[in-house]
């Protein structure tokens, strides 16, 4: 297993943020989310160190998708980030945790009604229009109350980025965004820079999630900077905004080799601004959107084992306190991790397991195959890069609360969201009544 940010051994035992797991184990108990606070902290600011030009600016929004509390958007305030929102319920968590609105962006290709009139009544920052309806719906409630708010359109240059396809997201069949190649766009876009309250600063790209090969980077840029130049020509419509989204790849097993962060940020800085001169543009602000790589390598899964099964054919099963519930990734997207026992973390492994959840479905499997010492009742078993998409698709099936969120950082501890109990479960239920 890979230590990431502050983790370490000692005396056989796994540390977390200088903070021993067994200890967070025994005071927040288990299933557990861990947080590396200052691993989270280093990443952000690595963002912001690396993507930097002297030709245009540049901002950070964290795509909120990937994990959205209180304790994490203060945090995110603090390091002086943005933050892309895809629902009014991650808008109004944002806001709440003191996000200047102007420093949100609300995007999402079926915004509701009560969901664009939240972004006006806060008056955030950008809206990402996805298609033509929307822009009709978003402009009449701007005329409606004669207000103005800065827009940018989503499109979609048709890469086929190499990622699952269920987070693929510029092919010609996409859900998100207006295709490139169709030729109703550029009557869009006329329509969208002519309406007296939508002020269009430019365009929004996002090709996918878990992208391990640079270039479909370097090529999304050269497509939309090029689109933007044929707006440019076409229109004689000046763009000086592109957000080109995020999808950086992590590490989550040995299969996986992403890209170097500060290199691939340098690098990507310097093809974007020689388009730019290439295109003879007039592009004042360029944004990307890192959620999952910001904060995956982050966060940990602590679990207690239960008890290991042999079954007739194939191999054991080590079982859990937790599964699905609280990380529905591998039967999503059948994606793939590594594991250890974290009170043993020295312990030569003595055979290939197979970890399990409690959740009464057979495809409950959280690891396929991971070489580990032999389990026992009682050990306590970790699940490192799960910092994004695990809490926030968590879920209740089977009545089973949710885990508490836990931020560790040089040997303290902050609560970040308290373990739900039984009267959580049922809060919004209402009795049967004859």
């Amino acid at each position: 297993m890979k230590l990431h940010g502050t983790m370490r051994i000692e005396k056989n035992q796994l540390y977390i943020g200088g903070v021993s797991v067994k200890t967070l184990a025994e005071e927040f108990g288990t299933p557990l989310y861990i947080f590396d606070e200052e691993n989270l902290i280093n990443r952000a600011t690595s963002f912001q160190h690396y993507f930097r030009s002297n030709q245009f600016s540049t901002t950070i929004y964290y795509a909120a998708k990937a994990l959205s509390n209180l304790y994490v958007f203060g945090l995110i305030r603090e390091l002086g980030l943005s933050v892309d929102v895809v629902s009014e319920g991650e808008l109004y968590t944002a806001v709440k945790a003191g996000i200047a609105p102007e420093k949100i962006c609300l995007h999402g290709n079926n915004k509701l009604p009560r969901e664009l009139m939240m972004a006006l009544n806060y008056r955030v920052g950008r809206i990402i229009i996805d298609h033509p309806t929307e822009f009709s719906l978003l402009s009449d409630l701007c005329r409606e109350r004669q207000q103005k708010i800065d827009v940018l359109l989503r499109i979609n240059p048709g890469i086929q980025a190499t990622t699952h396809e269920y987070i693929q997201t510029t092919t010609d069949d996409s859900k998100f965004g207006m295709n490139t190649a169709d030729p109703d766009i550029f009557a869009l876009i006329q329509k969208i820079d002519a309406d007296p309250y939508l002020d269009l600063k430019g365009v929004h790209c996002h090709i996918g999630s878990q992208i391990l090969d640079k270039n479909f980077f370097v090529e999304e840029a050269e497509a939309i900077l090029s689109f933007v130049r044929q707006v440019k020509t076409k229109l004689n419509i000046n763009m000086s905004e592109v957000n080109l989204g995020g999808g950086f790849g992590v590490y989550y097993t040995a299969e996986d080799n992403p890209f170097d962060l500060p290199e691939f940020l340098t690098e990507y800085i310097s093809v974007i601004e020689k388009l730019i001169e290439k295109y003879d543009l007039n592009i004042n602000t360029i944004s990307i959107e890192p959620g999952r790589s910001l904060i995956n390598d982050s966060g940990s899964i602590l679990y207690t084992v239960g008890s290991v099964k042999y079954p007739l054919q194939g191999r054991p099963y080590v079982f859990i306190d937790g599964g699905m519930t609280d990380n529905i990734r591998p039967v999503l997207y059948a994606a793939e991790y590594e594991a250890g026992l974290a009170n043993r973390m020295n312990d030569q492994p003595d055979d290939i397991y197979r970890v399990a959840g409690k959740c009464c479905e057979s495809g409950d499997v959280l690891i396929q195959e991971v070489a580990l010492p032999r389990p026992k009742t009682g050990d306590l078993l970790i699940v490192p890069a799960t910092g994004a998409y695990t809490y926030a698709m968590s879920s209740n099936y089977n009545r089973i609360p949710k885990p508490a969120v836990v931020f560790v950082n040089k040997g303290k501890t902050a609560l970040a969201v308290k373990r739900e109990d039984y009267e959580d479960l049922i809060r919004n239920d209402m009795p049967y009544t004859s």
